[in-house]
């Protein structure tokens, strides 16, 4: 999904633990990439219905969509035409016009998504993207798989960070925040969103999070946003939602509609 992944570790299995946890990784990829063509997601945007989804799918898409309703909407998978509109407007080194902007908002909204154990389907046109709760996603997995290894004192980063138990030795992981400041995880997961990390424009002042009530990258009023839950996926989720939010009690409301769940950082922009 197009982020590097590392797991510490120590065990005189290690590497042979590692190798399952990239098998894993690897087959994780094939339920949730957009870079895949034979992908479960891929799939299901090119024929907009899958059948018999993967449990993975499903269970990532109903998280999605509890974030969705706490946030107001501000979390939204059904964005990736937005953003396709976006990203192809930047490669011709432009910005997309209002009509190729609504266009693609008519292509966009939650309540056009109906997933069920038998079938996902979306409405002609559109398409999902879960790259804002599948990287949380796949080290929730991965943790799964190693604590049924038994193994515990491991850290997971596969562009989130999964803690499953504390730093071996004793104590909490320690995490330092790109904004500044450190976080201590143990048996957690940590998430961090920044809605310029990545651009549509080459000053840097157009970011990848897209309002999906506008259509448009709107002026964040956090520079990075940072989040610790029980889960991976609902930390990266929630980091991603929190980016669109306006002030702090703004925020703080979402994060409310869940247990557990902490915001290290709202560093503003």
């Amino acid at each position: 999904m197009g982020a590097r992944a590392t797991i510490r570790i120590t065990h005189p299995d290690a590497v042979a633990i590692t190798t399952r946890a990239a098998t894993e990784i690897d087959r994780l990829e094939g339920v949730f990439s957009l870079y895949r063509p034979d992908s479960a997601l891929a799939r299901l945007n090119a024929a907009g219905r899958l059948d018999a989804p993967p449990f993975e799918l499903l269970e990532c898409l109903t998280l999605a969509g509890s974030v969705h309703v706490a946030s107001g909407g501000l979390f939204d998978p059904t964005v990736q035409r937005l953003w396709e509109t976006w990203a192809e407007a930047a490669i011709a080194g432009r910005r997309p016009t209002q009509s190729e902007i609504e266009a693609a908002l008519a292509l966009t909204g939650w309540s056009r998504v109906r997933v069920d154990t038998g079938a996902v389907v979306i409405e002609p046109g559109m398409a999902l993207t879960l790259n804002g709760i599948a990287q949380g996603y796949v080290a929730d997995r991965v943790a799964a798989l190693l604590e049924a290894e038994g193994l515990f004192d491991v850290l997971i980063d596969t562009g989130e960070l999964r803690a499953l138990g504390g730093r071996p030795g004793g104590g909490v992981w320690p995490v330092r925040l790109a904004q500044g400041g450190e976080v201590g995880l143990q048996g957690r997961a940590l998430a961090t969103s920044a809605p310029l990390g990545t651009t549509f424009d080459p000053e840097g002042r157009c970011g990848h999070i897209l309002d999906p009530r506008t259509g448009q990258p709107e002026p964040s009023a956090w520079r990075a946003v940072s989040v610790t839950a029980p889960q991976a996926a609902l930390a990266d989720a929630l980091s991603t939602a929190l980016c669109l939010t306006k002030v702090k009690a703004e925020a703080d409301a979402v994060c409310d509609h869940f247990a557990d769940v902490t915001i290290e950082s709202l560093l503003p922009a």
